[in-house]
This record gives structure tokens, sequence and C-alpha cells, in this order.
């Protein structure tokens, strides 16, 4: 890594830097074995998390990956990923990229913590005879750095790269995968299934085409989703809200000091919560239970209200499902979800009929946020298995 000194420090990579960024992202780095299960071990985990295990038919081996990628600025980074692998005789395997919801803390996600819904997610979609790859995203998992949470270009390229990584590791085994990928992913997870199919759509890989996307009760309309939680309409506004303003911050510059946006004492403390070092149950205890006590009602009236550049990166959050996929489209939500409002999987249905897409939209009831990827996953593995 030292070799790559200067590049990290340099203000914008030169023409040389692209070159050898392009060579290198997805290149693997380190790989740590985490599990090594049988079929019936994965069942037990599978049923611990309250994830239907029927369809599970094999063993499966899962590693954390770190490999190379590129940050927001387009220097050379590192990230982590957990790739989950069917012990099977199969050499050549589908793939699906799985990305997850909301993650304030570096340590939840699937490629470090044993007890991670999505560590169990990727032994679900592995068990049934498909490789998996679960990006941990910039900043999460043991990657460098801070979580650029919701910028549209990093939700491609991490994942991306993950891809790319993940065939390296599959083809050191003997073993290749798919070229068409399977894209599921749940929340936060959701945008991010639109913008890396749309990205493999228009041809981002060489090697690499879209298979089947089956977003799970994404925010979509995130313009909305924000607004709502400016006017705590929405389960853990304060906490959504503030991670977004945080984050978008440090990248788009939306204050110049945090009085600017967030009322005292919580403006001395507030970035320091979402540096990904604190899980969401310390954040949730030391902010407080609404919007309204959180932020100023000069910020509060921006969110509602947006222009400039605030304006610019929500429309670009928006828009993830304003295209028109070559391949089905099976959005999954629930009515009883508060967290994410169901409307938003109607705009992003909305956005593909426009564009004449092949989509389908199945509500899976009166259930939470975090029972709506239990109840779909039985579905988008079934789907996955028999997609051609």
């Amino acid at each position: 890594m030292t070799g790559h000194a200067d590049t990290l420090h340099s203000p914008s990579p030169t023409i040389a830097d692209a070159f050898q960024q392009r060579a290198i992202r997805g290149s693997l780095v380190s790989t740590t074995l985490v599990a090594d299960l049988d079929a019936t071990q994965v069942e037990a985990r599978l049923e611990k998390a309250g994830i239907d295990a029927a369809q599970v038919r094999y063993g499966v081996r899962a590693h954390r990956i770190v490999y190379r990628t590129i940050d927001t600025e387009g220097r050379p980074t590192t990230a982590s990923a957990l790739v989950a692998i069917p012990k099977n005789h199969k050499q050549d395997l589908r793939v699906v990229s799985w990305l997850h919801g909301t993650e304030v803390y570096r340590g939840e996600v699937a490629s470090v913590n044993d007890r991670s819904p999505d560590r169990a997610t990727a032994l679900l979609f592995a068990s049934s005879g498909l490789a998996v790859s679960a990006p941990d995203y910039l900043g999460l998992g043991v990657g460098p750095g801070i979580h650029p949470y919701g910028d549209p270009e990093a939700t491609v390229t991490a994942p991306l790269d993950a891809l790319r990584a993940t065939r390296a590791f599959v083809q050191e085994a003997g073993r290749d995968i798919d070229r068409k990928v399977l894209v599921s992913g749940f929340s936060q997870g959701g945008p991010a299934t639109m913008l890396l199919g749309r990205a493999l759509h228009q041809g981002a890989d060489t090697y690499f085409r879209l298979g089947a996307l089956a977003p799970i009760a994404g925010p979509f309309d995130l313009s909305g989703f924000e607004a709502a939680a400016a006017d705590d309409k929405l389960d853990r506004s304060p906490l959504y809200l503030a991670y977004l303003t945080t984050a978008w911050n440090r990248m788009y510059g939306l204050y110049d000091s945090p009085g600017e946006a967030f009322r005292a004492p919580y403006d001395k403390k507030v970035e320091k919560l979402f540096d990904g070092n604190h899980t969401g149950g310390e954040i949730a205890d030391a902010l407080p239970p609404t919007s309204k006590e959180l932020f100023t009602g000069e910020f509060l009236n921006k969110v509602r209200n947006p222009k400039g550049e605030l304006r610019r990166q929500l429309h670009a959050m928006d828009t993830t499902c304003d295209w028109r996929p070559d391949v089905p489209v099976h959005l999954f939500h629930a009515t009883g979800d508060k967290d994410v409002p169901f409307t938003n999987s109607q705009q992003c249905e909305g956005q593909l009929a426009t564009n004449g897409a092949d989509f389908e939209l199945t509500d899976v009831g009166d259930v939470d946020h975090s029972t709506t990827v239990l109840k779909a996953l039985p579905h988008i593995v079934h789907e996955f298995n028999t997609a051609r």
C-alpha cells in the first residue's frame, strides 16, 4: 500500500493514476474465512434470524475479503465485503449482489458481525446454490474512512468492485461466476440495487451484465423521505435525517458550522456520533426523540424545500428507477412500514411504468420495516434460482 501514498494525498487523480486505478480496482488485498457451515448449521442460523430455511440445499463457506476500490474523490482506497459460496460441485455459479440497509456502525455489517441479519441473508442465498457478493460499502466493515451515506457514485463503485473481487476470489478456487448479476437490497440497498443495476445495464463492466432486480423497501423518493423525517412522520426520524445531514455536509457542504443545522447542545456532538464507531443504540440514546428538537427551524425548512447542491443530489436519488431495465424488476414493500413508507416503492413503480419496464410490486402486508425483508427473501431466492 505504500506505493499509493502520494496518490492518496493528492488533491485529484492524474491521468496516470486513472489508468492505474482501472487496473487495480476490484483486485484482492486479503481474504479471511469467517464461516464454514454444513446445511444443518445454516438452517439453524436462518431460523435464529427469523428467515425461512426451506430453500437450504448446501453448506456454505463465507469469507471476508478486502479489495481495492476508489473513494468519493476517485482516489484509491480499500473496502471489505462478505463472499459466501455454496459447498457444492458446480463450477460456474450464478452470483447475487446483496446490498444492505442503513448501518451507522462499522462493526454491524455482514463481513465482520456473525450475528448480522445480512450475514444470515448471504447464507440463505448461498445455501440455495448461488454465490454471494455482499459489500460493506465504503467506510464500513474494515474499510478506512467514514461511510459516504447516500452518495450516488460510491453506491455503485464499491459494489461493482466487490463483484470483480468476488470473481477473482472464486477463480482462485478453480470456479467462476456467471456474468449475469442478480441484484437485491434492502432499505438503503433498494436505491442501491437500482443504481448498480443501471450501471451494469449501461456496460460499466466489461464482463458483468444485469440478470435481475429485486429491491426491498427502498427510499426511492429520498426528497419526500427526508421531508417526512423533518416533520417527524417516520420512525427514527432524527437518526435518519442526522445521518444524511452529517454525511452530505462532508461531501457537499450543507452548512458552514454545525450550529446552522443542529440546536444546542447537539451541535457540539452530532458529527462525532456519526463517525462509524458508534452503534445505532448509542446514537439513538444521544439524540432527542424528534427532529424538531434536534435541528434548527431554518435547516428543517431547507430540507422541506431543497435548493442548490442539496436539491441536485436529492434528485439523483429520487430518480434511481427512472430508466428501462432489460430484465424483470420485482419490488417488495410493506404497507405497514413506518420507517420507509410504501409510497416510496409506488414512486419507483411509476417511473418504471413510464419507461415501459417489466416490473411487479408486491405488498408483503401490515408488517414493520425489518420484517419486510424477512417476508420478501424466500420469494427472491426462488426467483433468482429460476431466473434465465
